[in-house]
């Protein structure tokens, strides 16, 4: 079967089958391997992606439910040659270690910021709660989100950038 999905602002036209998940349809297909498998249950957050404004675990996900989507993964924040203020921040805390949880980590703090411009901590160890990180620890994650947030609200933002 054909699916049509847009993925980081590119309408792509797939086939796929009816058991194909949308992690393997991403890495295999459409080469975005920023998207981990890590529990393959949607527990752990690694697969993260925004599909239709809404954050999924596309391990998740078939497929097939992803035709007629708008799907954001890692590979479309920023800009390619320049780092999304919220991959900045990550950076220049030091919250990422092993960076395995870090795409899923970055994308789930990209939708929370979307929504709550000024979240608190407690909202957003509550926005990561999905998200599981076994190496960096979440306080300086938090840490990472919550000068992201300082910048976007006061015009800071990386380089003068945005969401």
């Amino acid at each position: 079967m054909k699916i049509k999905l847009t993925v980081n602002g590119e309408e792509r036209e797939v086939r796929t089958t009816s058991e194909t998940r949308l992690i393997d349809l991403l890495r295999a297909d459409l080469h975005l391997t920023g998207a981990k498998e890590g529990c393959g249950e949607g527990e752990c957050g690694a697969c993260s992606v925004i599909m239709n404004g809404e954050l999924v675990a596309s391990c998740l996900v078939l497929a097939p439910q992803a035709d007629g989507a708008d799907i954001i993964t890692i590979e479309g924040v920023g800009d390619g040659n320049k780092l999304d203020i919220i991959q900045q921040t990550f950076i220049e805390v030091g919250a990422v270690q092993c960076g395995y949880c870090t795409p899923g980590m970055v994308i789930a703090a990209r939708k929370l910021l979307e929504e709550n411009s000024r979240p608190t901590e407690e909202e957003i160890r509550h926005g990561l709660s999905g998200n599981l990180c076994r190496c960096t620890g979440y306080q300086k994650i938090i840490e990472a989100v919550e000068l992201a947030a300082d910048r976007l609200t006061d015009g800071r933002g990386s380089e003068g950038e945005g969401l």
